[in-house]
């Protein structure tokens, strides 16, 4: 199998559990501290825009191959296994049936949030310095 096949199946996978978790945060199996986290990685993970912006080198892909995919694989073993397959399944249901994952407004909304916090708080930082 050649690297770019596996990488490809990776990420195939990585946007699969994206929308599982989608899934799981609304089933009733799913225990409160991982629909937590599941809120937060579905809102970011689903979202239209990205933390770290693509085109800044290196940080710019960060959050998408070592942020995301790390609190994606966290997530997963907090949900119970029963649960797991059955919103993996839904996911993989949804994902051939729409063709493509859902998107989060809560996220962009989320994200744009982070990014003025930041700014003000450089800001006031910067401001405060003598």
């Amino acid at each position: 199998m050649s690297i770019f096949k596996s990488i490809r199946q990776w990420a195939s996978r990585i946007k699969r559990d994206a929308v599982t978790l989608w899934f799981a945060y609304r089933h009733p199996g799913t225990p409160w501290f991982a629909k937590a986290l599941a809120a937060f990685v579905v809102a970011y993970a689903l979202s239209p825009i990205d933390l770290i912006p693509d085109f800044i080198p290196v940080l710019g892909y960060l959050d998408d191959a070592l942020l995301l995919p790390g609190l994606i694989w966290l997530n997963i073993r907090l949900i119970p296994g029963n649960v797991l397959q059955e919103c993996r399944a839904r996911a993989d249901g949804w994902m051939k049936e729409q063709g493509a994952k859902p998107r989060s407004v809560a996220g962009a909304v989320l994200v744009v949030a982070i990014w003025i916090g930041v700014a003000i708080g450089s800001w006031a930082w910067f401001n405060a310095r003598p």
